[in-house]
This record gives C-alpha cells, sequence and structure tokens, in this order.
C-alpha cells in the first residue's frame, strides 16, 4: 500500500532540503523567494506566476502572491551566488569521465511586442525567423544514468546595449566549464560550433573536445590543405557501430579515423572520425583526444552521440514547464525565472539518478518520464 500523505510529506521534505542548500548564505526573504518558486515550479509544472501562487496556498490572496513574486523575480540580485550553490549542490555527480554538452536555443515569443529587449531569433521548432531571445546552455552527463544535469545557462538579446556577439556568449560559457571542470571533461558541440573561435579557445587551453564539423572546413593532412568533404570521400572503412534512436530506428555505421590539424593550429595533432550510416552525409567529428586504442573511433562516436540529451533538456523545459509561454516583461526577471526553472529541472535529474534509492520520489519521477526515459 502507498501511503500518499506520507510521500507527499516526504517529497516536500527533500526539495525544502534541497532548496535550502543553494540558498545558503541569502537573506531569509531571498530563502523564501527561492524555495517557494522552485516548489512552486515542480508542483505547477508551470511557469505561470498565477499556477505558481496557488501551488503555495498562501492565506493571502492568490493576486498578492503573485505580485510578491513579480517584485522579487526583478529584484533578485544573485543570479552567480544561486548558480555557484546549486553546482555546490550537484557535483558530487560528476567525475573524471563527465561528458560536457555546449549548445544554445531560442526563447521563442513570436505574439509578444512589449516584452523587454526583444530580438529576432531563429526558431528551432519551426525552422522560422521569430522574436524572442537566444539561449546560451551547458549540460552535464551525471555519472550514472548519464542524465542531462544543466549547469550553465544565460538568456540574452542581440538588442541589449553590452551585446557583443553570439560567439562571445559562447566563450562565457566556455570560462564557466574551465573554472568548474576539469580539462579531462570532454567538452561536445554540434555543428556550428566549428568556427576557429571555439578552436583558439579550447587549444591553448589543451581542455579535451569533440566538434562536429562541416564539410566546406580545411584541414591539413599529410602536409597538404584540403577540404574536408574531399579528404573523406574515399576513405576506408575500419569499424561498426550498431546504433538504435529512440524512435527505434536502426542504423548500421560504419566508422574511420585519420589524423589531421588545422590550419591555425598545424602543429597541434588532432584526430578526424568518420561515421557512415547515420544520414546522407557522412558524420565528420574532429578531436583532440588520443589514446592507444584502436576502436577510439567508435568510442567518440558514441560520446558524440549522447549529446542529443541536451535537445531532450530543452524540450523538457519548453514543452513539459511551458517556458516560453512565461509572463513576465523585464529581461531581468525572465532570466531569473530561466534560472529557478533551471534548478528545479537540475533537481529532477538528481532524483532521477537515484531513483533505485526510494520511493518517495516517484510523483516527481513521473512529471520527468519525457525527459528521462524512466518506465
Amino acid at each position: 500500500m502507498t501511503y500518499y500523505s506520507v510521500l507527499g510529506h516526504n517529497m516536500k521534505r527533500h526539495i525544502f532540503n534541497f532548496c535550502g542548500k543553494i540558498s545558503d548564505g541569502f537573506s531569509r526573504p531571498a530563502r523564501k523567494f527561492i524555495l517557494d518558486m522552485i516548489y512552486g515550479l515542480l508542483a505547477s509544472r508551470s511557469c505561470y506566476l498565477t499556477a505558481i501562487a496557488r501551488t503555495l496556498k498562501e492565506k493571502a490572496a492568490p493576486d498578492k502572491v503573485v505580485e510578491r513574486l513579480s517584485r522579487n523575480l526583478m529584484n533578485f540580485d544573485a543570479p552567480d551566488e544561486l548558480w555557484e550553490n546549486y553546482f555546490d549542490a550537484v557535483k558530487t555527480n560528476f567525475d573524471e569521465s563527465t561528458v560536457l554538452i555546449v549548445d544554445d536555443s531560442d526563447v521563442s515569443k513570436p505574439c509578444s511586442t512589449k516584452l523587454e529587449g526583444l530580438c529576432r531569433v531563429h526558431d528551432g521548432s519551426t525552422g522560422e525567423i521569430a522574436y524572442g531571445y537566444w539561449y546560451a546552455g551547458v549540460s552535464a552527463l551525471a555519472t550514472w544514468r548519464r542524465q542531462p544535469i544543466p549547469v550553465y545557462g544565460h538568456v540574452y538579446s542581440t538588442a541589449e546595449t553590452d551585446y557583443v556577439s553570439n560567439n562571445a556568449e559562447t566563450v562565457k560559457s566556455l570560462k564557466f566549464l574551465s573554472a568548474h571542470f576539469p580539462k579531462t571533461n570532454i567538452r561536445t558541440f554540434d555543428r556550428g560550433y566549428d568556427a576557429g573561435y571555439v578552436f583558439d579557445y579550447l587549444i591553448p587551453r589543451e581542455e579535451s573536445f569533440i566538434v562536429r564539423m562541416q564539410g566546406n572546413r580545411n584541414v591539413i593532412h599529410n602536409g597538404k590543405t584540403v577540404l574536408l568533404r574531399e579528404l573523406t570521400k574515399n576513405l576506408k572503412d575500419e569499424y561498426s557501430l550498431k546504433f538504435e534512436a529512440k524512435d527505434g530506428k536502426k542504423s548500421d555505421c560504419k566508422i574511420s579515423m585519420l589524423s589531421v590539424s588545422l590550419p591555425h593550429y598545424p602543429g597541434t595533432a588532432l584526430n578526424l572520425v568518420v561515421c557512415r550510416g547515420l544520414g546522407k552525409e557522412p558524420l565528420l567529428l574532429l578531436t583532440n583526444l588520443d589514446s592507444g586504442d584502436k576502436r577510439l573511433g567508435v568510442t567518440i562516436t558514441k560520446v558524440y552521440l549522447m549529446r542529443w540529451r541536451i535537445e531532450e533538456y530543452y524540450k523538457f523545459k519548453k514543452q513539459a514547464f511551458g517556458f516560453e509561454k512565461f509572463l513576465v516583461r523585464s529581461l531581468k526577471s525572465i532570466r531569473n525565472l530561466d534560472l529557478l526553472l533551471s534548478v528545479a529541472i537540475g533537481y529532477i535529474g538528481l532524483l532521477s539518478e537515484k531513483i533505485d534509492e526510494s520511493l518517495e520520489i516517484l510523483e516527481v519521477i513521473q512529471a520527468s518520464k519525457r525527459l528521462y526515459g524512466l518506465a
């Protein structure tokens, strides 16, 4: 028999303990605000302040609670401190094999006209240009179940006066990783990150990386500069990898690897992994990883294929919590709401890592099935 009153009490206690850790050092009003928001987000599974207010069940009128939450979102001035406390709470789930997934996204608000700092973005859901905000994010895969735990996120707009470029925002995320993770943790990047600025940051710092390349990039092979698409045309396949996609589609991949270098870093030996069978064009992965294992190319391909989890994280954030439906206007409030939601989803990820340890978390895990694939 399941005692739901006891179960609910234990869940609340678990959330309260977590919020106590991440709000350590904050003032009492700030601690209450953080607890209210994270508990409200998890309980309501909505970014509407009205829905969050209803789950808090306070004696005050709901409109007064919404007013208080809105005011605190606007006045909360310690996002960096909260990120640091949150990272301290989740870092025990990472080790030397942790994979770091760097990817950007968008926050589309096509019907909004009055929000602060609206700019034109590429809507990943529709493929069209819409009004909204850009998003730079990083997720780390937890040690056991490889759940994506958000460790960095920043909403920004090209309309801001201090905006430099999207590349500069990516570099900010890389600096965060340099400060919080060892060089051996593999930074993985999709297409679009194969521009020179990423390598200019990673190679001098000797940080491990896997970057998906486009066929029109130049590399140096056997002393000659050549296009990747030309270099890989007649490459002999060396190993096989059977891959099953999330939709059940199976692929028989053929993998090969060769040594190359970049034109701007001719003295830095890199490996190019070529994987055929996942699409019309071969998958081209450039990495500075090296070992005596001849099947290194297979390992690199497997590591890269785990990066789809950050896409699922973004999907979960937008669909399960309706992040793009928020009704706060100022850019500062939007950023603070995103931070608190990222922390809440990170909390779900931590619980998913420990699903076999306790039955107290089953109801929260139910909310994360779309993302974490737990039956």
